[in-house]
């Protein structure tokens, strides 16, 4: 009990630290109001923000990743990992649909879905999403003149291949997002408030680009007994292509660490470079997300994280409730953009559990096999133990115990062919 309060306690830390200095700074009028002035005067405002296109790039979806303030590079055991790091679909436990609703700033929302299956060591996947708000325009006498929906929407094509994997290794992942991206614009007014035909189609766009991800798992400092890796480290470079309308794209590049110091604690760290392709001097500041998330029941997970942003900080708590094979996430946010009071949204998402493709009763089935070839061998029958080996290769052919087990036959029978010419010889 004390060691899941413990783990509790942990995840909502990054509250903890953050609501008594916003209470601090928000007593008095003559002080700033929020979080974010607070960490602004730490980190400065970022005098290049916003110089790049397609804002619906830089806002997620939502899920386990944004309730974890996006530090997902490396973890990308989900189905969000499609929106940050492409690797993710070769490594993925199991087939999910998903569809994700955020509700961002004032009336703009947006919506998403995605799809990943998995077939051994290749990994698939699409998305897709949708940013929408309400565009209104009135003359100086308040009537309507123009209305309609500003929009942006980006498709996503995924594919990956996990290289070496094998029973010591789990592997190399390698995996490519293929993005298309949209911007539709309604028609406005000129200076005498008359509609312009076509206005709204000249500020519109059409864009394509790629992120090109790699991830990769292993054991750190484990003081627990399983099979599954406790770390995981990982690189993206996200948004990559030719500038729209003469504004670069939110090009990042992403180096990524997570590490599981105990069964139910996952700690991630997130560093992310942008670049402006188009004016390197104007690219944005670096910056950093740290995300925790812990399971404290078999049906419950609760997580949280910290972005620290020039100008653009958040900080996330979210859950998640795992039913039979539907899962529900919901975040809250506290976003601290630019502005003296914090916006706090909220975002959910449903995850559906297709199953792993016979993956997990494959594996039971190859330990079976291993298992009753050592009980053989252990019992001196050689050529059973043989049999049981040389089935279980045939299920997984990178299954190393098993190789090991054939090599110290083959080098026993080999001795053994030695010995009796030496008998011969005498």
């Amino acid at each position: 009990m004390y060691y899941k309060k413990a783990v509790f306690l942990a995840v909502l830390l990054p509250f903890f630290i953050l609501i008594p200095i916003w209470a601090e700074y928000s007593e008095s009028q003559d002080r700033y109001e929020s979080i974010a002035d607070y960490l602004n005067n730490i980190y400065g405002i970022d005098d290049n923000a916003g110089l790049t296109t397609f804002p619906i790039l830089n806002i997620p979806m939502g899920g386990r990743s944004e309730g974890m303030a996006t530090a997902f590079a490396s973890i990308a055991d989900d189905v969000s990992f499609i929106e940050y790091n492409p690797a993710g679909s070769s490594m993925l436990p199991k087939s999910e649909l998903a569809f994700f609703h955020n509700n961002w700033i004032g009336d703009a929302n947006l919506e998403g879905v995605a799809y990943a299956v998995r077939y051994n060591n290749l990994g698939l996947a699409t998305g897709a999403k949708w940013l929408y708000l309400p565009f209104t325009e009135y003359n100086i006498y308040g009537e309507r003149v123009s209305n309609g929906y500003y929009s942006e929407g980006v498709a996503i094509l995924n594919i990956s291949y996990n290289f070496l994997q094998s029973y010591y290794f789990s592997g190399l992942s390698v995996g490519i997002n293929l993005k298309g991206a949209f911007r539709l614009m309604p028609d406005f007014t000129d200076n005498d408030d008359v509609v312009i035909p076509g206005s709204g189609m000249s500020q519109s766009a059409v864009m394509g680009m790629a992120d090109i991800g790699f991830l990769t798992r292993f054991n750190l400092l484990k003081f627990y007994g399983s099979r599954e890796n406790n770390a995981s480290a990982a690189l993206v470079i996200k948004n990559l292509g030719p500038p729209a309308l003469d504004e670069p794209l939110p090009t990042v590049i992403n180096a990524a660490f997570s590490y599981k110091p105990i069964r139910p604690l996952i700690i991630a760290f997130d560093f992310n470079l942008p670049i402006n392709t188009m004016y390197p001097e104007l690219s944005e500041k670096p910056y950093m997300a740290l995300g925790l998330s812990a399971s404290i029941t078999n049906f419950l997970s609760m997580r949280s994280g910290l972005m620290i942003k020039a100008g653009s900080s958040r900080v996330s708590i979210g859950s998640a409730i795992t039913l039979e094979k539907i899962a529900i996430d919901v975040n809250y946010t506290l976003d601290l953009l630019t502005q003296l009071r914090p916006m706090n949204r909220v975002s959910i998402g449903v995850r559906f559990d297709l199953g792993d493709g016979g993956r997990k009763l494959k594996a039971e089935k190859v330990d079976e096999l291993y298992i009753l070839g050592l009980e053989a061998y252990a019992g001196g029958n050689h050529t059973e133990a043989r049999y049981y080996w040389e089935e279980t290769l045939k299920l997984d052919p990178r299954f190393n115990p098993a190789k090991e087990g054939l090599t110290m036959l083959n080098n026993r029978a080999a001795l053994n062919e030695r010995i009796e010419d030496l008998f011969w010889l005498d």
